[in-house]
């Protein structure tokens, strides 16, 4: 028993710092839209597209990545994901056409994130860690991403400042290598399958089976579509309005800072309450805060309290979704599982950060965006709301077929 803790410790500090070095390295991406447009004289549409299809690319291989670490554990894939990560970076710092930010931001860095982020981590976590453990142990490195976020943050400013975009991404490409000699020492075991558990096709089948499945994956889509547009195309609105570059890079610190008490909470509540229920709850205040932020006098206080404010809603959303697929469909599949789910989350986040650009660039402004995103949060809570948490009860002949 000793042991076993001791295990899921490392795995948890190892994971912890991996995301974390993932997630804030990516943070801070919205800094770049500014110089990087105004150097090459591209519209705000061209960094929007590269960092799309970023969040499309994560999407669509997440699934597959997730398969790769549910049957050979999270280690290796970590160590290709962290390699590729540091190459986009490395591009993106000697990008000067739409063409080189597009593979380097869009397509590299897609896939680097798609081996070191959440679904591979979250399902070593779920394997590792007891049931009653596993909501609070998946909270605790989500929060560990948003931690992440905001102490790097400061650091990518920083950098920005003192180097310029160019030279900051190659450090930057420098510091994700962290990610590798972490990577290698997650000791993260496959679980062995079971009499009575379903294989591969069998436990996708069962997914698409399920209704609740779809809702889940249909409210995921909502969160990546408002986060990722807020983390791209904040500091260009508040720099619009005649904020200062400093207060947008704040606001995301905050947003970061707050995350890590968000995500806690929510992976806390998620052992005691229904989790359906919570996300529910979540996106519809997501929603007044979103609204409030909109169609209030906008000043650096009220920047900085919608900061905070979205911040303990951010990735809140992530111990609770991830803990619903592992209750209702258990662990052995659920990187891959969380994978699909994830795949959702980025179709919203390239719909957000590319619509965001794409309407900037027809009407001069975010309105539009914004008022889709709050529309969205309530789609989101209704959707929640009608689903089931209790574990699949299998028919017998399924499971001795499967």
């Amino acid at each position: 028993m000793t042991t076993l803790r001791r295990h899921s410790l490392l795995l948890l500090v190892l994971g912890s710092l991996v995301i974390s070095m993932a997630m804030g390295l990516r943070h801070g991406f919205g800094l770049f839209l500014e110089p990087m447009s105004s150097e090459f004289g591209w519209g705000r549409g061209v960094f929007a597209f590269a960092l799309a299809l970023q969040n499309l690319i994560w999407g669509l291989t997440q699934p597959f990545t997730g398969a790769l670490a549910d049957r050979f554990g999270a280690a290796r894939v970590i160590v290709i994901g962290g390699t590729l990560y540091a190459l986009g970076l490395l591009m993106m710092g000697f990008s000067s056409s739409a063409l080189g930010m597009t593979l380097s931001a869009g397509i590299l860095i897609g896939l680097g994130l798609s081996g070191t982020t959440f679904s591979v981590i979250l399902g070593a976590v779920g394997r590792a860690v007891p049931a009653e453990k596993r909501s609070m142990a998946m909270g605790i490195v989500s929060a560990a991403g948003s931690f992440g976020q905001f102490a790097m943050l400061p650091g990518t400013l920083g950098l920005l400042e003192w180097l310029g975009w160019s030279a900051a991404l190659l450090v930057m490409g420098g510091m994700a290598t962290l990610m590798l000699p972490l990577g290698a020492m997650v000791k993260d075991t496959p679980t062995a399958r079971q009499a009575g558990e379903l294989g591969l096709r069998d436990a996708l089948n069962e997914a698409a089976g399920e209704r609740g499945f779809w809702l889940l994956c249909l409210g995921f889509f909502v969160c990546g579509f408002q986060v990722v547009f807020i983390a791209v195309h904040l500091p260009g609105y508040l720099f619009d309005n005649g904020l200062a570059v400093q207060v947008g890079s704040t606001v995301l610190a905050l947003v970061g800072l707050f995350n890590i008490f968000g995500t806690y909470l929510a992976g806390w509540l998620g052992g005691r309450f229904s989790k359906p229920r919570l996300l529910s709850w979540l996106y519809l205040i997501r929603g007044v805060v979103i609204t409030a932020f909109v169609f209030l006098p906008l000043s650096p206080a009220s920047a900085y309290l919608f900061g905070i404010a979205i911040g303990l809603l951010w990735l809140s959303t992530v111990p609770l979704t991830n803990g619903i697929v592992a209750s209702v469909f258990g662990v052995r599949h659920l990187s891959m599982l969380g994978g699909i789910v994830f795949l959702f989350h980025q179709l919203g986040s390239f719909m957000g950060v590319w619509l965001g650009g794409f309407l900037y660039d027809i009407t001069g402004n975010y309105d539009t965006v914004w008022k889709i995103a709050i529309l969205l949060s309530v789609i989101a809570a209704a959707l929640h709301w009608f689903i089931n948490e209790a574990p699949l009860r299998r028919e017998p002949s399924l499971q001795a077929t499967s």
